[in-house]
C-alpha cells in the first residue's frame, strides 16, 4: 500500500478542483515528483464505472501497473503503450495521457494524437489527465495539440487544425533549408497563450517537493582509434567510403551528420542497413574507469546496444532488475528511457552517447532523481576526442536541439 506525500494530497486537491471546472488537467510536475501516483490518485476521485485508460511508454509500463496495485484505488484501469493505441476499443471514464508532450508535434499532428483522438470521439464527455515534466521543451506551439484532443473541453476547440491555431498565436516566420524556403511555426507567443490554458496546470517542482540532490554533470573525453578518425576525414571529404563489401554513404548533409555521429561513439550504418561495431574504446573506458560503481548506461543506436552487452555482460534492460540488483549494469536507449523510468540506486548514469535532442537531455539526466536518494546525481557525458558531441552538448544543454543547420555551421 502506498501512502501519497503531503504535498502530493495537495495536488490530487488542486486537480481534482480543477477537473470539476474544466474537465482538463495538465499534471506538470519536475521529474521523480510523483506525476504517476498524482494522476493515478487523481482519478479515484471520481466514480468510474467503465475505468481509465492510461496511455505511456513501453518502458513505463511495469512501473505503472506496479503503483497502480499498491495504491488500490476503486477504479479498472488499462494501461497501453502509445504505439498499441489502435488496439484500444470500448468506453472509458477518464483517459491519463502520460509524456504528453509526445503529441505535441505541430504543424502536423502526430499518428499518436490522431490515434488518442480517433479514440476520445467514442469518448467525448471523459476527464483528460495530461502529465509532462516538460510540455513545451522547444516551442509553446507544441501545446496546441495536446489542449485540443477534446472537442468538447478543449480551450482551442474554435480552431479546426494547427494552421489557423497559428494565425492568432503565433509569428509565422520562414526557415531556408538550402533547397527552398518554409514556414517556422516555433514562434509562439508564450504570454498570449498561458492566459487561455495557464487555469490547467498543476505545477510542482523539485525543490517545493523538499529533493536535496543536485546533478552534477561531468564530461570526460577518449581518444578513438586511429581508424575511427580516418572514416571520418574521408567521409567530410569525399562524403563515401567504399569498401570490399559495404558502402558508408553521407551524399547529403544529414547523412553526414548522422554517420559522423555514429563513428564517434564507434559503430556506423552501412547503405545496404547493415550495422557494424568499430571501435570500443568509449565502452573500455567506462568499465575501466567505473569499477565497484553501479552504473546505468545510455546508448543511441541498435549496433551501439550490441558493441556494449558485449563488454557489459552482466547488462539488463529492465530497470526494476537493475534497481533489485547489486551486480548489474542497465543498458537503456535513450529515447525510450529517458521518460518514466527509474534509476535511482545507480551510483553513476553515463551517457555513451549524446541525442540530437533537447527533450533527451533535459529529462535523461534526472532519471537517478528520488526523494528517498541521500546522494547527489552524477552523470557522466563520454565523447570522443574532437569527436561531434561537444557541440551537440553546448545545444542542449542550453535547451536548443542540434539542427543539420546547425551541424552545417561547425563543419
Amino acid at each position: 500500500m502506498i501512502t501519497l506525500r503531503g504535498y502530493q494530497i495537495d495536488l490530487v486537491n488542486e486537480g481534482y478542483s480543477k477537473l470539476l471546472k474544466l474537465n482538463m488537467v495538465y499534471i506538470n510536475l519536475e521529474p521523480r515528483v510523483g506525476k504517476t501516483l498524482t494522476a493515478l490518485s487523481l482519478a479515484d476521485k471520481f466514480i468510474n464505472k467503465k475505468g481509465v485508460l492510461f496511455v505511456t511508454k513501453k518502458k513505463a509500463i511495469k512501473s505503472i501497473e506496479k503503483d497502480f496495485e499498491l495504491l488500490n484505488p476503486s477504479y479498472k484501469l488499462t494501461v497501453i503503450n502509445y504505439e498499441s493505441l489502435h488496439k484500444v476499443t470500448g468506453e472509458f471514464d477518464a483517459f491519463i495521457i502520460d509524456e504528453a508532450h509526445s503529441i505535441g508535434t505541430y504543424p502536423k499532428p502526430s499518428k499518436r494524437y490522431k490515434d488518442l483522438k480517433a479514440i476520445m470521439k467514442n469518448n467525448p464527455y471523459s476527464k483528460i489527465i495530461g502529465i509532462s515534466a516538460t510540455p513545451s521543451p522547444e516551442s509553446y506551439s507544441q501545446l496546441f495539440h495536446q489542449f485540443r484532443l477534446s472537442d468538447i473541453y478543449s480551450p482551442f476547440k474554435k480552431y479546426a487544425n494547427f494552421y489557423k491555431w497559428s494565425k492568432d498565436f503565433v509569428n509565422v516566420t520562414q526557415r531556408n533549408l538550402g533547397y527552398a524556403k518554409v514556414n517556422d511555426y516555433s514562434d509562439a507567443n508564450k504570454d498570449q497563450i498561458m492566459e487561455v490554458i495557464g487555469d490547467y496546470f498543476v505545477s510542482y517542482t523539485q525543490s517545493e517537493a523538499g529533493f536535496n540532490q543536485q546533478v552534477n554533470e561531468h564530461i570526460l573525453e577518449v581518444e578513438m582509434n586511429p581508424k575511427v578518425y580516418e572514416l571520418v576525414k574521408r567521409l567530410k571529404r569525399d562524403l563515401v567510403v567504399e569498401g570490399k563489401d559495404e558502402v558508408i554513404l553521407a551524399d547529403t548533409s544529414v547523412k553526414l551528420q548522422n554517420k559522423i555521429h555514429q563513428l564517434c561513439s564507434g559503430t556506423v550504418k552501412f547503405e545496404s542497413g547493415n550495422s557494424k561495431i568499430i571501435d570500443h574504446s568509449k565502452a573500455k573506458f567506462i568499465k575501466e574507469n567505473f569499477k565497484g560503481k553501479k552504473i546505468a548506461i545510455f546508448y543511441i543506436f541498435k549496433e551501439e546496444f550490441n558493441l556494449l552487452k558485449g563488454v557489459f555482460q552482466n547488462f539488463t534492460d529492465s530497470p526494476e532488475e537493475f534497481n533489485q540488483s547489486d551486480n548489474k549494469v542497465f543498458l537503456g536507449q535513450i529515447r525510450s528511457s529517458r521518460e518514466g523510468v527509474n534509476l535511482s540506486s545507480a551510483d553513476a548514469l553515463i551517457y555513451y552517447n549524446i541525442e540530437f535532442s533537447a527533450l533527451s537531455y533535459i529529462q535523461g539526466k534526472d532519471r537517478m532523481t528520488s526523494k528517498e536518494r541521500t546522494k547527489d546525481n552524477d552523470v557522466y557525458f563520454i565523447f570522443a576526442k574532437g569527436g561531434i558531441e561537444k557541440h551537440i552538448y553546448k545545444r542542449v544543454s542550453n535547451k536548443l536541439d542540434f539542427t543539420n543547420n546547425y551541424f552545417r555551421k561547425i563543419l
